[in-house]
């Protein structure tokens, strides 16, 4: 009786402050994007709550999000290829072709922050999300700069339940030298989420001189995460943002080259580095290659089984048991090569929106830049959250530039009459 007492008060209390939350969330859909920015950018992967099972801080905020900020819409056909891969997954689930491990991560972490790119840009606006990643993403970087100054990371202080604390919050070094981290739990993982974040920098239409300041802000944490795939996406991302995003001053243009150059003077650093850790680098390529002995076990559809306890040619499948650092062989590997296939098309749906100009954004560029990384690391912490939630506003940004077309029916809040959108278009557009 003593302690069911405050254990119901402390019940009650979370429920008051929940209910608060979802009031404030609502009402306030701009400080909503802000708050989802910061956790991602700042929150540890292992911070979360156990509901059934650990629901991540970023995955249960984004989830909350969706439930309290639905807003109108306009479907497009690539909304339809992520429904068509809902319903084979969930078909899969039903017939035991999957496990629901798989299943929970595909929809918690792939759909799920798809759909919130979907209505965060329709709820805010396009400019407002991106100067909101764009800023966050530069504070991130000049925290992750101190980090490597000090060979302090403050976020491994914060406690997490095992084994995902372990897991992720052990720093990595390479050379010798520490590699910044952030609150990632790792540095190929913040290195592309600050690659992808550059295009979000170009967009943000901020003076030229700001504009380079967290530009070099951005590329001196990316370097200092001593990761390659970072490096190389940075590059990639900066490129297109150049020759593709309208309205960029020739001042800027040119700042952004005068950086480049700049960088190749710099780069030689990350060089030496990866240098005294030639063998480290060289056995992580070809552990990398020798991955790809697993595309024998992928099936059609479902989980490829117990292919960890195999031996296949001079291979003891085994070896890959504890990660498999290539999204798309890990994708394949958990639910087959069918559902895979719409995923891709999901992700070409945001790539082509670069090719005509009034529907390009900094989402479709920032996806475009990872093409290199989803067969090098895997989705791994907040990564592979904001990579599906760029997918997600790359589409909606290009319905918003484009407007809505004729073939396209508005979807909106469940009670208000949806509609399902009859394409007459080719089901390979965006």
């Amino acid at each position: 009786m003593t302690t069911a007492a405050p254990t119901a008060l402390l019940a009650l209390g979370a429920l008051a402050a929940l209910v608060v939350a979802v009031i404030a969330l609502r009402a306030l859909p701009r400080g909503s994007v802000v708050a989802w920015v910061l956790v991602l950018f700042f929150v540890p992967v292992w911070v979360g709550i156990s509901v059934g099972f650990f629901w991540s801080a970023i995955t249960a905020l984004t989830v909350l999000l969706l439930l309290v900020s639905w807003a109108r819409v306009s479907l497009r056909l690539a909304d339809g290829w992520m429904a068509a891969f809902l319903i084979v997954l969930c078909g899969m689930f039903a017939l035991k072709g999957v496990a629901l491990s798989p299943t929970v991560t595909a929809v918690l972490e792939w759909v799920v922050p798809y759909v919130w790119g979907r209505v965060a840009c329709a709820r805010v606006g396009v400019r407002w999300v991106t100067r909101t990643i764009a800023g966050v993403a530069v504070v991130a970087a000049v925290l992750g700069v101190l980090e490597f100054a000090t060979s302090f990371n403050p976020w491994v202080l914060v406690p997490g339940p095992e084994p995902l604390y372990s897991t992720w919050s052990e720093l990595q070094p390479r050379g010798g030298v520490l590699r910044v981290e952030g609150a990632f739990g790792h540095s190929i993982a913040f290195g592309t989420t600050l690659a992808m974040s550059s295009a979000f920098v170009i967009a943000a239409r901020w003076r030229p001189a700001p504009t380079m300041l967290a530009l070099g802000a951005l590329v001196a944490a990316v370097v200092l995460t001593f990761s390659r795939t970072g490096a190389i996406t940075l590059a990639l991302t900066i490129t297109l943002s150049v020759l593709l995003l309208p309205g960029l001053s020739r001042w800027l243009r040119a700042g952004i080259v005068g950086l480049g150059v700049v960088v190749a003077v710099v780069v030689p650093v990350l060089n030496s580095v990866l240098g005294a850790a030639g063998e480290e680098a060289e056995v992580s390529a070809e552990y990398r290659t020798d991955l790809l002995v697993l595309l024998r076990q992928v099936d059609l559809f479902g989980n490829a089984g117990d292919w960890a306890t195999l031996v296949s040619g001079d291979f003891y499948l085994g070896y890959f048991e504890r990660s498999v650092d290539n999204a798309l062989l890990s994708i394949l590997l958990r639910i087959g090569y069918v559902p895979t296939f719409l995923l891709i098309v999901v992700i070409f749906c945001a790539v082509l929106m670069m090719v005509r100009r009034q529907e390009r954004s900094a989402g479709a560029i920032a996806v475009a830049g990872q093409m290199p990384s989803l067969v090098v690391v895997a989705m791994i912490t907040q990564y592979g959250t904001f990579f599906w939630f760029c997918v997600g506003l790359a589409i909606t940004s290009g319905a918003a530039a484009s407007g809505q077309p004729d073939d396209e029916i508005v979807l909106e809040r469940p009670g208000r009459g949806a509609g399902i959108p009859v394409p007459s278009r080719s089901l390979w557009a965006p």
